[in-house]
């Protein structure tokens, strides 16, 4: 049992009509399909790319309305004719999440053969940098405060250059 809600549509005040139970089974492939995006593991981010690509293909399906005759000139009316642009981009779609998932199925494998696991790790370099102070100078310089900026280089080097003695 489906819901459909009418809306106006911007011409001529012809009504479109949109799935409620569609929409709402996109709304919980996409949601599904970042959650599985946000996690470390590999195969959880290729799962998620594979429900994301399936939410794109059914709401470009949902947004090309309901199915027509096919647009062969002569065959039937014009108004009746399917619109051939969100099939194209359904089809494109599915080519980009192809690609996506055997890159990130080669990924992967790679990743599980030289460590063992698919986790990806924190980066070690950029946990450093985050805690490191950023400089109290300030960004740009009025016209006398040239010396100022000088003075944050200095003090950005040399405090690259403690980090570096420490490690």
């Amino acid at each position: 049992m489906t819901m459909i809600v009418p809306l106006l549509a911007a011409e001529a005040g012809s009504p479109i009509t949109i799935n409620v139970v569609m929409a709402l089974t996109v709304g919980v492939l996409y949601a599904v399909g970042f959650t599985l995006l946000l996690s470390r593991s590999l195969m959880r981010v290729l799962i998620g790319v594979v429900v994301l690509g399936h939410g794109t293909n059914l709401l470009l399906q949902l947004a090309g309305g309901p199915p027509g005759r096919p647009p062969i000139v002569g065959t039937a009316p014009p108004e009746s004719f399917a619109d051939p642009l969100p099939q194209a981009l359904a089809l494109t779609a599915i080519v980009i999440t192809f690609a996506l998932t055997t890159f990130l199925l080669a990924l992967g494998y790679r990743a599980f053969v030289l460590v063992g696991h698919d986790e990806v790790q924190d980066d070690v370099e950029d946990r450093r940098i985050s805690r490191q102070k950023t400089p109290s100078a300030p960004l740009e310089a009025d016209d006398g405060d040239e010396d100022a900026l000088e003075r944050a280089d200095d003090e950005i080097e040399a405090r690259a250059a403690r980090g570096q003695e420490r490690s």
